[in-house]
C-alpha cells in the first residue's frame, strides 16, 4: 500500500494566529507518528506564516519517521535545510500572496537554479523530491536533474472530484505515475486529498506515499489527531 505523510503546517497556522505556544507542532508530529504515519511533513515558507525556524530544528530531533521539508530554492530556505539536513527535501514552487501552493514547479524554466539546489542537498545526503504537475515535459525534466524521486501535484484531480472531468483528471495522474515510473523515478502524491478522494489515488499501481494535511488537521478538529490519521491510513489501506 501506498504510504501517508503528514503535513503539519495548520498545526502551526492555529498557533500563529495567536502567537503563542498552542498548539505544538512538534507534539502534532509526535501523535502522527504514534499513529502510524510514515513521515512527517513541514513546509518552511519564505514568509514564515506557519511553520518556524525553530519548528524545522526541534521536528530534525524529535521524531523517529521520516521528515519531509518542503521548501522553495531561495537562497535563504536552501541554507536553513543543508544546516538542519532533513531525512528527505521536497522542493515546491512558492508565491508571497498565495494561500497554498497553486501549482507545480516549473523544472523546465528553473533548470539552471534547479540544478544548483538539487546537487547542494544530495550532497548533503539529503534525499531530494520534485513537486511537479502531471506532465510528460516535468517528468522528464526532473529525470534529467538525476533526482530520485517525484511528487504529482493533485490538485486538478482534487478540483474534479464528483464532477465530469474527475475520470480525466484520475487517468492523467495513472498515465504519469507510470510514466515516471518506466524513467526510475519514485512516484508520492499530493494536494487538495481528502477523506472522500484519496482511496482512487492510493490504489494507483506503484504510488510509494500519498502527503495529506489541511484535511487531516481539519478532521483532527473534531475526533482528535490520532484518530483523524487513523481513518486516512485506513482509505489507504483499503
Amino acid at each position: 500500500m501506498a504510504k501517508l505523510g503528514v503535513n503539519i503546517d495548520h498545526v502551526a497556522t492555529l498557533r500563529q494566529a495567536r502567537r503563542e505556544t498552542d498548539p505544538d507542532p512538534i507534539l502534532a508530529a509526535r501523535i502522527c507518528e504514534e499513529a502510524g504515519a510514515h513521515s512527517i511533513v513541514a513546509h518552511l515558507r519564505e514568509d514564515r506564516r506557519h511553520i518556524q525556524d525553530i519548528d524545522i530544528v526541534l521536528l530534525r530531533k524529535s521524531i523517529k519517521i521520516r521528515f519531509n521539508l518542503e521548501m522553495s530554492i531561495s537562497k535563504d530556505i536552501v541554507k536553513v535545510a543543508l544546516q538542519i539536513k532533513p531525512d528527505q527535501a521536497t522542493l515546491v514552487p512558492e508565491r508571497r500572496q498565495e494561500v497554498t501552493t497553486e501549482g507545480g514547479l516549473d523544472v523546465v524554466g528553473n533548470r539552471k537554479r534547479l540544478v544548483s539546489v538539487c546537487d547542494h542537498l544530495q550532497q548533503k545526503g539529503i534525499m531530494v523530491s520534485l513537486f511537479i504537475d502531471p506532465d510528460k515535459k516535468q517528468i522528464e525534466a526532473t529525470k534529467a536533474l538525476n533526482v530520485p524521486m517525484i511528487e504529482l501535484h493533485t490538485g486538478a484531480y482534487a478540483r474534479a472530484y464528483a464532477g465530469r472531468s474527475e475520470t480525466k483528471e484520475l487517468a492523467k495522474l495513472k498515465a504519469m505515475t507510470l510514466y515516471a515510473q518506466k524513467l526510475g523515478l519514485i512516484v508520492n502524491a499530493g494536494h487538495g486529498l481528502n477523506y472522500h478522494n484519496t482511496a482512487a489515488v492510493a490504489r494507483i499501481a506503484g504510488m510509494e506515499e500519498l502527503n495529506i494535511g489541511h484535511s487531516i488537521i481539519s478532521r483532527a478538529v473534531f475526533v482528535g489527531l490520532k484518530q483523524a490519521v487513523k481513518e486516512m491510513l485506513q482509505i489507504i489501506k483499503f
